[in-house]
């Protein structure tokens, strides 16, 4: 996929009303709206246009549009996915709107699969009706990229900077714009303008195993945080059930679609055992699922279990999972007639840079949209195909308010409140890799603290532990956008891992209850009374606040939350 926008560069593209950081789905969209509105916008890409998990995206999207379906279903579908923790409006807007946006979707030309003349929908886990609409079997993000990139390219004012690295933010009073590094020179210069849209997408490279590009490294998360952005749920990490797990072979995804389209996981003696731990079986949520594989690996005392579709119709499954069928023949895996290993990888952060319903942060003309957000609007747990969704709806949204920068944000009570709070860091244990002098050692130590500790199944002990270690990684990382400045891409990239991962193993610290995608073996059950909560996290808090009730957070860590 090329980009036919034109290509700028930093003089051309200074003075732009709106600067667009991300090239997925949410930052297209944003692109996409402000443009259509007049303003002048300038996308920026890390890399290439190939750089987002939407070309990755390969299930589809959840949207109430089929016969048996309907928005309400869809709606119950998600709260019950987050586990009590969804913003209901958030949510409410996503499903209704959602429709809308497919439609316009389809009106710039993306060709969806059809069953004759008609939308063919699928099901994933947790969805109580057949609506995961697919492109081309099992590229669905790759479509909507496609037709994206086309409708962005009949529009006047899109200037389009790939391999440029955003490094941190401009601010005075408010976001004015935002330091870059030009990959080709490695020069480090300012790009001014109006306000800036966040699309930077999620966190999976701070896990060794992620379903994740390797430009996700967190980067919107840190530039965020640094600016004086509230972070929201952080300690809620998808893990996807099903990678594929081979020695020497990415950690491709093997979609949900499978399962839904009847795959079953089966241990390595060929029994089936996602029942034992939910009576939904393969179809359970995501979370369900993961921690049902992680135990019976443990059980097993080996790297991974079983996906078998071999009962299904060959040509089936060529026609309807065809990259997935290709990719696994690739590594030798026929999927058709054997069981492919698979093992869970993290996959999506629910959690992000807390906004309002229209993208706007705590920062005044800063604005953040798709996974790099949190509305609220997955909760806990994410439910399957509903990010593609939230790209369209809410990267709209932003691209939309970015045009009145000047607006205050209707922050929740919870983001609002932490803007103020700031407690002392805790005494480190010493975990050397210094970012500035050995960045590739510090992401390694990064990966290695997030998986074996801030992972699938957690404890507190663990956690302390974690924090500890990320925040002597922290201690040796320079402060200010000017010494940032002075960081090689490698090094900046470490800094992001440390940042993302410290505000994962604080939230995950301070909820000492399981629920959804965190779940804690020293605190198996809800405790809704003192964590029926959102939590959230700032710069220079040492735990992330979640509940002002009797027993919970200390009176000097307490701050008002909102009870979604």
């Amino acid at each position: 996929m090329k980009s036919a926008l034109p290509i700028g560069d930093l003089s051309t593209a200074n003075g732009s009303d709106v600067i667009v950081v991300g090239s997925g789905v949410a930052g297209l969209r944003a692109a996409i709206e402000a443009a259509s509105r007049g303003a002048r916008v300038a996308l920026l890409a890390k890399d290439s246009t190939h750089d987002s998990s939407t070309d990755r995206a390969q299930g589809g999207v959840a949207v109430a549009l089929s016969d048996e379906d309907e928005i309400g279903l869809h709606y119950r579908d998600t709260l019950a996915a987050g586990d009590g923790l969804c913003d209901e409006e958030a949510v409410a807007l996503l499903v209704s709107e959602g429709p809308l946006c497919i439609a316009q979707l389809i009106e710039w030309g993306a060709a969806f699969d059809r069953e004759g003349s008609r939308l063919a929908f699928t099901r994933e886990a947790a969805h109580s009706a057949r609506r995961i609409l697919h492109a081309q079997g099992d590229a669905t993000g790759r479509e909507i990229l496609r037709t994206l990139w086309s409708r962005a390219a009949a529009l006047e004012g899109l200037t389009f900077l790939p391999h440029t690295y955003s490094v941190d933010l401009l601010i005075d009073g408010a976001c004015r714009g935002l330091l870059v590094m030009d990959e080709s020179t490695g020069a480090v210069r300012p790009l001014r303008g109006g306000a800036v849209v966040l699309a930077t997408g999620g966190l999976g490279q701070v896990y060794q195993d992620t379903t994740n590009p390797v430009q996700a490294t967190g980067d919107g998360i840190a530039v965020a945080l640094r600016a004086g952005a509230v972070l929201r749920d952080m300690e809620f990490v998808q893990f996807h059930p099903t990678s594929l797990h081979l020695e020497g072979a990415p950690r491709f995804l093997l979609s949900e679609a499978l399962r839904g389209e009847g795959g079953l996981l089966r241990s390595l003696d060929g029994r089936r055992f996602v029942s034992e731990h939910d009576p939904r079986g393969e179809l359970a949520p995501r979370d369900i699922v993961a921690r049902a594989i992680t135990a019976e690996m443990q059980r097993t005392g080996s790297d991974h279990v079983l996906l078998d579709m071999t009962h299904l119709d060959p040509d089936f499954l060529r026609r309807r999972f065809p990259g997935i069928v290709a990719t696994c023949q690739r590594y030798g895996v026929d999927l058709t007639a054997n069981p492919a290993p698979v093992a869970p990888a993290a996959h999506y952060a629910m959690g992000g840079v807390a906004t309002d319903l229209w993208g706007r942060t705590a920062v005044r003309g800063l604005l953040a949209a798709g996974e790099v957000a949190c509305t609220g609007v997955h909760g806990a747990n994410r439910l399957a195909s509903n990010s593609l969704l939230e790209g369209l709806v809410y990267g709209a949204r932003a691209g939309s308010a970015a045009l009145e920068p000047a607006v205050a944000p209707d922050l929740p009570e919870a983001a609002r409140a932490c803007l103020t709070l700031s407690l002392p860091v805790s005494a480190a244990e010493s975990c050397g890799a210094p970012i500035l002098t050995d960045p590739a050692a510090a992401a390694t130590l990064v990966r290695s603290v997030a998986s074996g500790r801030l992972g699938i199944v957690r404890d507190g002990e663990g956690l302390a532990s974690a924090v500890r270690c990320l925040e002597d990684l922290m201690a040796a990382a320079p402060g200010g956008p000017a010494k940032v400045a002075s960081l090689t891409r490698p090094a900046m990239e470490s800094l992001s891992l440390v940042t993302a991962a410290l505000a994962i193993a604080r939230s995950a610290l301070a909820r000492a209850e399981s629920r959804g995608a965190h779940y804690r073996s020293d605190a198996p059950d809800h405790d809704d009374a003192r964590y029926g909560r959102s939590s959230c996290f700032s710069a220079g808090m040492h735990r992330a606040a979640i509940a002002d009730a009797p027993g919970g957070i200390p009176q000097d860590a307490r701050t008002a939350t909102r009870r979604d």
